[in-house]
């Protein structure tokens, strides 16, 4: 079942085996019509959330509240129907000022936004949850979602993510893409990142749920274990659509560290959870397959 008020979803995008029930999670009384009525969830997927980093220091209580409190108002519900099972959507942006480099789940927690710091109250949300209630829980810490499938895409709206923004200049949408500093201690002088395919993300969730009777709580970053620089993910976007994606540099923006890339190994080991798309050609080439037939999104 999928629960989704559609603010930055697409009907388009749910599964065609999947009951869908437009509703918000700040709705108690819609939530608890929706547990009254399926009394026997084996568990739960949580992706709610408002997302938007730069939006998050703009308008913080949306984030330090909301995503908090909807997120509450689940697991206020699955406590009551005796839901033992939870899977959180957490963030990379729970690092902004990494020790260690790939980042593990032992490193120190300093959260870059208000939305990274929404996430992390989700977390020890669930941690009083776990205690008081007996909900396990796994947290899987994202680092760059990207790519996607012959059937679904990334289509947001505004859109942020890097791999979506430089093949818009390919679809002739943009004259061209902007590099935020050129001056970085990198292979390049630009930023690096760990980009994962989304759908190892979603092979994570799968072996999560299955696995956590199992293994019991856990938290888990979910990278390739491989950074790329802005540089090399725009080379591959040029090689994918043979166009010539020109680009030019802008200055650094603040807060944006030099080097993010995830250590998966935790994951690996425990859980037997390997990346399908290890190499960023692969992850833009996806991305570029459905972004070529659907320009506009869901739209078309």
């Amino acid at each position: 079942m999928v629960f989704d008020n559609l603010y930055q979803g697409h009907r388009q995008a749910v599964h065609p085996d999947a009951l869908f029930v437009q509703g918000d999670l700040a709705d108690h009384d819609a939530l608890a019509k929706l547990f009254v009525a399926h009394p026997d969830f084996d568990g739960i997927m949580h992706f709610a959330s408002y997302t938007l980093v730069g939006e998050s220091m703009q308008q913080p209580l949306k984030y330090l509240r909301d995503n908090l409190v909807n997120a509450a108002n689940v697991l206020e519900q699955a406590a009551q129907y005796g839901v033992q099972r939870f899977i959180l959507s957490s963030t990379a942006n729970l690092f902004d000022e990494p020790e260690r480099t790939p980042i593990d789940e032992h490193e120190r927690i300093v959260p870059g936004s208000p939305y990274g710091e929404s996430k992390f109250f989700v977390e020890r949300l669930l941690h009083w949850f776990e205690r008081i209630y007996g909900i396990r829980y796994v947290c899987l810490r994202y680092f760059n979602a990207a790519g996607d499938t012959p059937d679904r895409g990334e289509d947001h709206t505004p859109e942020t993510h890097l791999i979506p923004l430089i093949l818009q200049v390919a679809l002739a949408q943009r004259e061209h893409i902007t590099v935020f500093g050129d001056d970085y201690p990198t292979r390049d002088g630009t930023c690096v990142r760990d980009y994962i395919h989304v759908v190892d993300l979603a092979s994570a969730h799968i072996l999560a749920m299955e696995n956590l009777d199992r293994v019991g709580s856990r938290k888990y970053n979910l990278g390739n274990g491989t950074g790329f620089t802005v540089m090399e993910v725009i080379e591959a976007a040029r090689r994918a659509t043979g166009h010539p994606i020109p680009h030019i540099i802008g200055p650094r923006r603040a807060g944006d560290p030099a080097v993010l890339v995830a250590s998966s190994e935790s994951i690996q080991r425990e859980l037997g959870w390997k990346p399908r798309y290890p190499d960023i050609d692969a992850i833009v080439q996806s991305a570029w397959a459905w972004h070529r037939t659907h320009p506009h999104g869901y739209k078309h």
